[in-house]
């Protein structure tokens, strides 16, 4: 069996795994923001904009991980990283390295891409046989 070949049977599990790791991580934001866990310095007004990317974070991280309606999901949390992107980061400076911006970059396009390539097969979406997965 070539590279090539493993490489391609492996490739749903692995979007899977991909999926599960980027909801666990956006996941521990929303509960770092909104239940002080894992405990922070940070613990934003729940009304204020970051109290509301931590919503978004949590409810979000959730449904990722569980692969439960996974494209709209993906697609708000892109759209949400992309905005703290660029209300946060960008007009600190030019480049992410130096604004601390590559974590809501990152998550940005990990999160596109999960809009567009689903949820991979272990998951909710994949066993309700939606056409989400």
């Amino acid at each position: 069996m070539s590279l090539e070949t493993t490489c391609a049977a492996w490739r749903p599990r692995i979007l899977s795994i991909l999926r599960i790791a980027a909801g666990l991580l956006i996941l521990q934001h929303g509960t770092a923001k909104l239940l002080g866990f894992p405990a922070t310095d940070f613990r934003p007004d729940i009304g204020s904009m970051p109290g509301i990317a931590g919503i978004i974070e949590l409810v979000g991280g959730i449904l990722i991980v569980l692969g439960l309606s996974t494209r709209p999901a993906a697609f708000i949390l892109s759209g949400m990283t992309a905005v703290a992107y660029f209300y946060a980061h960008a007009p600190q400076d030019f480049f992410p390295l130096r604004n601390g911006g590559e974590l809501a970059a990152l998550y940005s396009f990990v999160f596109l891409y999960l809009t567009f390539a689903g949820p991979g097969p272990w998951s909710i979406d994949a066993q309700r046989g939606s056409r989400a997965a």
